[in-house]
């Protein structure tokens, strides 16, 4: 009888402590204290992802005037220049001779008209005497106004051909950087031919659009660009301006971004653009965490326990709030412990 009453308290004993630690595990696992979230889908903008350029509002281009070598080229990529900076010389060898051709005809002319004006002072003399007719006198006035229309004519042609030659100064068009001078010294151009590339204007961000969405995309519609493509994270832009042309089956759309330079136009960065609303599950960053790289959110069952579930999130237009994209769904409560961020 005493080996059965012992056995039985062993039993007993053993049934109490195995309730026991089921009991603990699950008062561990429920919410000490934080805050609680119950997930509804929400209004949010319709972002699409988009490739973008960092660019200027305009560039200008300093083209050569007149045919010729150049002889100097004194800007590099990368400089900055003002507006009507000599940053060039263009010389053509013809225009120096043809400009001395037309001196010398000046020259003549001048030459003719001193001659006109003798002839014209000894008729006059003559003529106040009775010598001549007033028929010839008129003649070496006609004579001398003609010599005279030779001498101006002369040199209008002298310095025509002289600002030709002036001409040949490249002149920035426009305050800004130098993108591209890439003609070296001593090459041979022709009129109209690019001799630098400048900046003009407030730097935007140029993205190319898919004809598809033209009608969706207004100006001041959101604009956020991704973390790792701008220094200091994220940042959020405006659209300024949709052209109203398609070129290759996409439009041309720009946007202002806070913080943009000059310093690496051309530089591509991911972005995303709103072209709309749509609902979806959005829920504050604290609550969700990252371990080993996962996602994950921390769900209270019915029963008052937490479970931590993996989840994908994508970024919005606010940067303190994500959209959750799987892993949970419409009426689950989510937890986030006191202090998370």
């Amino acid at each position: 009888m005493r080996t059965g009453f012992w056995i039985g308290c062993a039993a007993l004993a053993l049934s109490a402590c195995g309730s026991q630690v089921p009991e603990a595990e699950r008062v561990a696992m429920r919410p000490a204290g934080g805050e609680t979230l119950l997930l509804a889908p929400s209004v949010i903008a319709d972002m699409k992802a988009v490739g973008a350029e960092i660019a200027t509002r305009d560039q200008a281009e300093a083209l050569a005037r007149i045919p010729g070598t150049l002889t100097s080229l004194t800007v590099r990529a990368g400089d900055v220049v003002r507006k009507g900076q000599h940053i060039g010389t263009i010389v053509d060898t013809r225009l120096g001779y043809e400009t001395a051709a037309y001196g010398a005809q000046a020259a003549a002319a001048q030459a003719e008209a001193v001659r006109a004006d003798a002839d014209l002072a000894r008729i006059r003399d003559l003529h106040a005497n009775g010598v001549y007719a007033k028929a010839r006198l008129d003649q070496a006035v006609a004579t001398a106004h003609a010599a005279h229309a030779q001498v101006a004519a002369a040199r209008a042609q002298q310095g025509a051909s002289a600002s030709v030659a002036g001409q040949g100064a490249v002149l920035a068009p426009a305050s800004g950087r130098v993108l591209r001078a890439d003609i070296p010294a001593g090459s041979v151009v022709a009129p109209g031919m690019s001799i630098a590339t400048i900046t003009a204007g407030p730097p935007i961000l140029r993205l190319m659009l898919p004809e598809s969405v033209a009608g969706q995309v207004k100006p001041g519609a959101q604009l956020l660009v991704d973390a790792k493509d701008m220094p200091g994270g994220s940042r959020i832009g405006r659209v300024t301006q949709v052209y109203p042309a398609v070129t290759a089956g996409q439009i041309r759309v720009d946007a202002s971004l806070p913080g943009l330079t000059t310093d690496l136009v051309g530089r591509r960065v991911g972005a995303s653009v709103a072209i709309g609303e749509r609902k979806a599950l959005v829920v504050p960053r604290r609550f969700v965490a990252t371990r080993y790289g996962i996602d994950q959110v921390s769900i209270v069952t019915p029963d008052g326990q937490l479970s931590d579930v993996p989840v994908q999130v994508a970024p919005t237009t606010d940067p303190d709030k994500v959209e959750i994209l799987s892993g949970v769904t419409t009426g689950d409560r989510l937890f986030a412990p006191k202090g998370a961020r």
